[in-house]
């Protein structure tokens, strides 16, 4: 079929796109070419900005594509604009949401109060009541490059895509990602001090027993491009992420296997940690995902097991660190210590 990513350049985009591309459909990917990737050859380009997407509308309907791919839609606006232009044009909408939507989330950042949300969670579980989580008490001016950040929210993107009579869509609400191509780094911290021969890791005593489902990026694309390529998915939502969930402290057990670490997690009394090592969150509400939907519905099942997935990760994160760190993240001598 013929298919339309916007997006779909960065992290676990090239991927999405390559598989697709080699089950013999035909792929044009819409992105801005700031990011250096190298797509399969047969794969059509077309240059633009997401914002505004109304700008490039012409160039993208003629390429009349049956399924749109959106990677990246971050605002209700994004969403109504690829609704709108696409509406007689393809017959399906995929978007990429994320857990984020969830009102359990919203217990852990802090901006939801009420009792702890029951695991695990289900496309059917609570969203949040309180829209825009990561709007700050400042509103940046509608000219800011980065305004889209104050207007953020997928629970709005979702009620677009899903709330199209003539234009069906599908929801893919996906996990905390990790794997080669990861732009924020989620593993180096850890892994830095591994590999700094560290002989322990501290912990916040109540942070240690968090839980967060995770997925590995090949996965997580294959589960994308499931979603894309099979027609049961319209008008459906799936959470995507591991079976298995572990709390932070067995995460980063299994980090240092992947990496031969020979230290330990050691747990610190509750607020004693240095300010950078916080994470400021409220560890009793877990995110813990179910994604038997996914699996019943589409067959969805890894690629790629565990103990291969953080192999290549920590082989990634050794290759490809940060280039700026902050050197108060890595205090080894107020870590001393403590221990």
């Amino acid at each position: 079929m013929r298919i339309l990513v916007i997006g779909g350049t960065n992290f676990m985009g090239p991927l999405v796109v390559r598989f697709l591309s080699e089950q013999g459909n035909e792929v044009t990917v819409f992105h801005r070419g700031q990011t250096r990737t190298d797509l399969p050859r047969e794969v059509k380009e077309i240059l633009g900005d997401r914002r505004p997407l109304v700008n490039s509308a012409a160039k993208l309907q003629r390429i009349a594509p049956e399924v749109v791919l959106d990677m990246i839609p971050a605002t209700e606006h994004d969403a109504r604009e690829v609704m709108r232009i696409f509406s007689g044009v393809a017959r399906r909408v995929v978007a990429i949401s994320s857990q984020d939507v969830y009102r359990a989330f919203g217990r852990v950042n802090g901006k939801e109060f009420g009792s702890i949300e029951s695991m695990p969670l289900t496309e059917e579980s609570p969203l949040r009541e309180n829209l825009f989580p990561y709007r700050g008490e400042t509103l940046r001016n509608q000219d800011d490059p980065k305004r889209w950040q104050d207007d953020y929210d997928k629970i709005l993107v979702e009620r677009v895509v899903m709330g199209d009579a003539n234009l069906p869509g599908t929801i893919l609400r996906l996990p905390m990602v990790y794997g080669p191509g990861d732009y924020q780094h989620r593993l180096f911290s850890y892994l830095k001090r591994m590999d700094d021969n560290r002989p322990a890791i501290l912990m916040d005593e109540t942070e240690a027993p968090w839980r967060w489902t995770h997925g590995y990026v090949e996965n997580v694309a294959a589960a994308i491009a499931l979603a894309v390529t099979n027609e049961r998915a319209a008008g459906r939502i799936y959470n995507v992420g591991e079976p298995f969930t572990f709390t932070m402290a067995e995460w980063v057990g299994k980090v240092g296997r992947a990496a031969g670490w020979q230290g330990k997690v050691v747990l610190v009394p509750q607020g004693r940690l240095p300010e950078p090592l916080r994470w400021g969150i409220n560890a009793e509400q877990d995110i813990v995902v179910d994604s038997s939907r996914i699996r019943r519905e589409l067959g969805y099942a890894e690629q790629v097991g565990l103990g291969e997935a953080l192999g290549r990760a920590v082989a990634w994160e050794r290759a490809n660190p940060p280039k700026e760190v902050d050197p108060r993240e890595f205090d080894y001598a107020a870590e001393d210590a403590f221990l």
